[in-house]
């Protein structure tokens, strides 16, 4: 990944950062939990969780192998996903330790599914 990219990938980081962040806690300090703020809580929390993912998952990459733009934000998207499904199942007092770690697996084989598939298709112009 060049410089500029990894700059556009921070300064998205940032703005889902502060977007969220900063959502979340104008929402909790000044709402009920009606419906409405309720589902408002889980998209804040989602795209807050993905800018604070994004640059970890950056650097496992970098560590560990680079990757498109497009695969980081998708994997920092599971990280989000999973921590809103996780706050979703605590809502309703139905998360245990067993499920999570179910789900997590889950989201984790999904991910390495994508990978299979996407190395697997064939691109002439390489």
């Amino acid at each position: 990944m060049s410089g500029s990219q990894s700059r556009g990938l921070f300064a998205t980081a940032l703005l889902l950062i502060a977007i969220g962040w900063t959502g979340l806690y104008l929402l909790l300090a000044t709402t009920l939990p009606t419906v409405g703020p309720r589902w408002l809580f889980f998209f804040l929390l989602t795209i807050a969780v993905t800018g604070t993912a994004l640059p970890f998952v950056w650097v496992l990459h970098k560590r560990f192998g680079a990757a498109p733009t497009s695969v980081l934000l998708r994997q920092a998207l599971w990280v989000a996903l999973y921590v809103s499904l996780l706050a979703w199942l605590q809502v309703n007092r139905s998360l245990t330790l067993s499920l999570s770690l179910l789900l997590g697996v889950g989201f984790i084989l999904l991910e390495w599914f994508l990978g299979l598939l996407e190395r697997s298709v064939w691109r002439p112009d390489r």
